[in-house]
């Protein structure tokens, strides 16, 4: 080998390969047959061969890949939450929205109850959810937040370097626990940013009404959270778990008022109060079970005992600690104590007795399945030959329906999911924290059926007042049926008669199967149509009285509907201006609600300025609309239409008959795309291997003849997962696919919409900024990689001593797969697509090098995996599994399971049964060691293999989010 390559820094090894994407991205132009990513891939391989590049030397580059990567997200984090710009600027900003939502109030009589009504109520909740989308190591987010919090760029650098020493894979185990503390990190930021916000109506309130300001009680915004409130698809959150994480965010809660609250004799009553629930509160939670295992009976008898005992102590409602607080702003002589009291209170009156408002979620086959033992109705409530008899029957059980009391001994003995977890929220709200109704979420809500059951559920369990039952509208079935959903629950007087008790119709819209299996932006457009049918039904029944609660519970990557260029552009991409408009001019008050995922989601909380800038976006975006006559809030009023029959409005809406056939030709396009077994085969083959477990949630299932189940449809995946792989195989078909067809029916409207709707050129930035993370040519190369003639080919024309057989061998593996027709086939209708895309768009931006660079190191580093499988020794078969079937295996990257049944078939220590005396003649004993299979093969194959993976985090930071 030669010294000057063995010598190669990583500065100089970058600068060569990235030499090499780009030389070979030039003689593509000329030459149509080369893909110039697999290209780079063999070139990789061929100095790999050579002893060039080392793995060592990879390690190290990847310090410096790493570090590129995270110094470009942190500045686009800053961007985004709108952090850029002098902090004496930022700080003005921030206060803004206070200043001028008081000085915006009429000068006249009741002038200051127009103000307190408007801010005392919740106009926006942000809620920290779970989903396995921990896609890296906490100790890496959190220099990532503090880095982003730096205005100064060379202030970040040694954060950034800090991070970059570390792997970007997510920690080894992620259990509930743990996401539950990442939760909790980022709603303590966001609630100091609240009371902040808080704080600032407070002082505006004080300068325009200096009498009556300590009336006020600001509300605007609330923090919620579902962790460990979550048991859709889920049986490992066992009820105790809920009701521990809910003693653990009332003790949060406490803490943050004795923190707080001023120290002075007018408060002695609060501290009082707040030091003696807090020790009950923690005597309850000494003997709560922790995760894991099952606890005993007699575990789970005691701590419901403490719950009981401790209650009083403890405190059921914030009623008595709001009336300490109120005498203390009363009794408090100095002004700052006064702000610092009220501050306080508006918080617990927002969030009673927790940290976070709590969410709790699960299926709507369990409603069915817990309902379905007091009815004798046969049949599937979604079945529309069944529908008028279950909704019949659903409503004489409401008839009669009568409470329950409710012990911890019957919630012990429940074996039906959503009757245990009504009978755990029953108990919550009778014991822990009842000062609010809780909301109830119900997955793939397909019938109204469900809400009614739902409804019943709740009354037999006397919750029914404290219940926001809330149906979740995600799949294809449930945009277009969503509407028949609510109509038949309204239709029903015992729905509108809880409604009007609640005071509250809440709806949660979903863009995880939404967004994969219609297109993310089709999903959009649908669930903006099934918003405004929601709005006309409420005026249509009677109900624009009430409020409406809608909650979207998109991630934070473009796979699952967070707008990827700035906050500002997310919310208004998820509440769109119009369907605000129309709620507004329909009297209907609208209270709006956004979830904020795992690792990527929490980053916008991840320190007190990400959270007091994301806070800042969020109050701009909600009373925008009040606002939008104000000079300072030009460009929101420009994006805001006017109500009544003269408005301006976005051209896409007058042009209703483009927008309908562009969303539906997308739709079409991709609905069919999922059902083509190419894209199956794309998303299953070795797609999952190529992502590590980001979460809690329990893994995918197994083939019965051992490793990773077969995926012959996208169904068979979650969301999270789907998205993720498309990502990691660089082309993200849920966000681009069909958008081609859809532009090629109507270029010049398209071109209009772009340059003249905001809406709909808003909408098509998300389409951007996923083609300039995708890339054909990436795509071509892996699936170029599952194809045999391929490696067929490189055995013609290999010159290399040995390597022509492990091509061969690799081609038959790749044959019994039988993967490559359905992979050609699907490449075409995916570039078919793409083309007219560019042709409508030509100003797409392209993969940057870095990332295609990533590519080209992932590939060659399965390759060279491959080679080295190939060499495995023969072997008898081993737990049903051949040395065929495991090459398999290796070929879909099974990787830690196969090393692991290598461990056992090639051990490496000698048999521990030798030299003992067992009383008879010695039978055979394999007395060799297979060391040397180890060293050369399956040392370096798991090494090579967390390169891959390490990798795979790259390639997140780089497209901006997991899944």
């Amino acid at each position: 080998m030669r010294e000057t390559e063995r010598s190669r820094s990583p500065e100089e090894l970058e600068t060569h390969l990235r030499g090499l994407i780009e030389a070979s991205r030039e003689q593509a132009a000329e030459d149509p047959f080369r893909n110039p990513v697999l290209a780079v891939t063999l070139a990789i391989t061929r100095r790999f061969d050579r002893g060039e590049i080392s793995g060592d030397d990879l390690d190290a580059l990847f310090v410096r890949l790493r570090a590129q990567a995270l110094a470009e997200r942190a500045a686009r984090l800053r961007a985004y939450v709108g952090l850029n710009g002098a902090p004496d600027d930022r700080e003005d900003a921030d206060a803004a929205v206070p200043n001028r939502l008081a000085a915006a109030v009429p000068q006249r009589a009741g002038d200051f109850e127009t103000f307190r009504d408007r801010v005392g109520r919740t106009a926006f909740a942000v809620v920290f959810t779970a989903h396995p989308t921990f896609g890296m190591p906490r100790a890496v987010a959190a220099l990532l937040a503090r880095s982003a919090s730096l205005a100064d760029p060379a202030a970040r650098e040694p954060l950034i370097a800090e991070a970059a020493a570390l792997s970007t894979r997510p920690d080894p185990k992620i259990s509930l626990d743990d996401e539950f503390d990442q939760a909790c990190i980022a709603a303590n930021h966001a609630r100091a940013a609240l009371d902040g916000f808080n704080g600032a109506l407070i002082d505006a309130a004080r300068r325009r009404w200096p009498d009556r300001w300590g009336e006020l009680v600001p509300r605007p915004l609330a923090v919620a959270s579902w962790v460990g409130c979550d048991t859709d698809g889920r049986t490992d959150i066992g009820w105790w778990d809920t009701l521990r994480y809910r003693l653990e965010s009332k003790r949060m809660q406490f803490e943050r008022v004795l923190r707080q609250v001023p120290k002075i004799p007018a408060t002695q009553v609060v501290r009082a109060l707040a030091e003696n629930a807090l020790s009950a509160v923690n005597r309850q939670l000494i003997v709560a079970p922790r995760l894991g295992d099952k606890p005993s009976l007699e575990a789970v008898h005691r701590f419901a005992l403490a719950v009981i005992i401790e209650r009083d102590r403890a405190q059921t409602d914030a009623g008595a600690l709001l009336a300490g607080l109120a005498a203390a702003l009363g009794a408090a002589e100095d002004e700052a104590d006064k702000r610092t009291i009220a501050v306080l209170r508006a918080g617990v009156a927002t969030h009673g007795l927790s940290n976070a408002l709590p969410h709790f979620r699960l299926n709507a086959s369990q409603i069915h399945n817990a309902v379905r033992r007091v009815t004798d109705i046969e049949g599937e409530p979604a079945d529309p030959a069944q529908r008028r008899s279950h909704l019949a029957t659903i409503h004489a059980l409401l008839n009669d329906v009568a409470a329950v009391d409710v012990d911890f001994g019957a919630l012990a003995a429940e074996r039906a999911s959503a009757a245990r977890l009504m009978m755990t929220i029953a108990q919550i709200l009778k014991h822990v924290d009842g000062t609010h109704p809780v909301r109830f979420l119900i997955a793939e809500t397909e019938t109204g059926y469900t809400l009614l059951a739902a409804l019943w559920l709740a009354r037999h369990y006397g919750i029914a007042d404290k219940l926001e039952i809330t149906p979740l509208f995600e799949t294809a079935e449930a945009l277009e049926q969503g509407i028949r959903v609510l109509d038949d629950a309204l239709r029903n007087p015992h729905w509108r008669a809880y409604l009007k008790r609640i005071g509250r119709l809440t709806v949660q819209f979903g863009y995880s199967d939404s967004g994969r299996y219609v297109g993310q932006l089709a999903a959009t457009f649908w669930i903006e149509r099934l918003r405004l049918r929601i709005t006309e039904l409420m005026v249509q029944n009677g109900l624009a009285d009430i409020e409406l609660a809608i909650f979207d519970t998109h991630g934070e990557s473009i796979g699952r509907g967070a707008h990827p260029t700035s906050l500002r552009d997310r919310l208004a991409y998820l509440a769109p201006e119009d369907a605000r408009a129309k709620n507004r001019a329909a009297g209907i008050r609208v209270r709006l609600e956004s979830s904020f995922q795992g690792t990527d989601g929490y980053l916008l909380f991840g320190s007190p300025a990400l959270a007091e800038a994301s806070l800042a976006r969020i109050a701009e975006h909600v009373y925008a609309l009040d606002l939008a006559e104000d000079d300072a809030f030009a460009d929101y009023a420009l994006a805001e239409p006017k109500a009544g029959p003269d408005a301006a409005r976005d051209p896409v809406y007058a042009e209703t008959d483009f927008a309908l056939e562009f969303f539906t030709a997308v739709r079409q396009e991709m609905e069919s795309l999922v059902e083509d077994p190419g894209y199956a085969a794309l998303l299953g083959t070795f797609g999952p291997s190529l992502i590590d477990r980001t979460g809690s949630r329990p893994v995918a299932r197994q083939s019965d003849g051992g490793g990773p189940a077969l995926i012959t449809h996208p169904r068979q995946m979650r969301a999270i997962p789907n998205n993720a792989i498309l990502q990691q195989l660089g082309y993200l078909a849920n966000s681009l696919h069909g958008l081609g067809r859809a532009a090629e029916r109507a270029p010049d409207i398209f071109d209009e919409m772009r340059r003249d709707s905001v809406r709909f050129s808003r909408a098509f930035r998300l389409a951007q900024h996923a083609a300039s993370v995708g890339d054909l040519d990436v795509l071509r190369a892996y699936i170029d990689t599952l194809d045999p003639a391929v490696w067929l080919e490189r055995a013609r024309r290999t010159q290399k001593d040995g390597r022509r057989e492990e091509l061969i061998t690799i081609a038959r593996s790749l044959e019994r797969l039988d993967l490559a027709p359905a992979l050609r086939r699907l490449f075409g209708r995916l570039t078919c697509d793409w083309l007219g895309l560019q042709a409508a768009a030509p100003d797409l931006k392209k993969m940057s090098v870095r990332l295609t660079l990533l590519h080209a190191l992932r590939l060659a580093l399965i390759h060279r995996i491959w080679f080295t499988a190939v060499h495995i020794p023969s072997f008898r078969p081993q737990a049903g599994v051949s040395r065929e079937q495991l090459l398999e295996r290796f070929l879909r990257l099974d990787i830690d399971a196969c090393l692991a049944l290598l461990d056992e078939i090639f051990p490496v220590t000698p048999d521990p049964t030798l030299g003992l005396n067992f009383g008879e003649p010695a039978g055979p004993r394999d007395v060799g060691t297979y060391e040397a299979e180890h060293t050369g093969l399956f040392q370096p194959i798991r090494r090579m293999f967390v390169q891959v993976r390490e990798i795979s985090g790259m390639i997140q930071h780089e497209v901006g989010a997991f899944g």
